[in-house]
């Protein structure tokens, strides 16, 4: 009984991570079409899709192990994925990764 308990543990575990993976992307989305596919004078902003896309995917992971580490109420490992997730995100803001081509607005910025 023990060791279906931890196989269903298991697949739900990864289910989730592959969740939050999904979530990530299609988080990803609008910034990596902007970025890639368009912008002023049709200039492309790769670092969206080499840096944005698996920082956004390994922090859907990253988050959604830590909410099934959090139900299960198993603090230590939730608080391991909530660290690696400030990191992602700290990573993110620091090089700016979602930052798609300038726009031109015209004088009015």
């Amino acid at each position: 009984m023990d060791n279906r308990r931890e196989a269903l543990r298991g697949v739900a575990g990864c289910a989730i991570a592959a969740a939050g993976g999904a979530a990530g992307m299609l988080a990803w989305a609008p910034y990596g079409r902007r970025g890639i596919f368009g912008g002023f004078e049709g200039e492309s902003e790769w670092n969206v899709l080499w840096l944005g896309l698996p920082v956004m995917i390994l922090g859907g992971i990253a988050a959604g192990l830590t909410l099934f580490a959090l139900v299960q109420r198993a603090w230590r490992p939730a608080l391991g994925a909530a660290v690696l997730l400030t990191a992602l995100a700290g990573f993110g803001v620091a090089f700016d990764v979602l930052d798609g081509p300038p726009m031109n607005c015209g004088p009015k910025c």
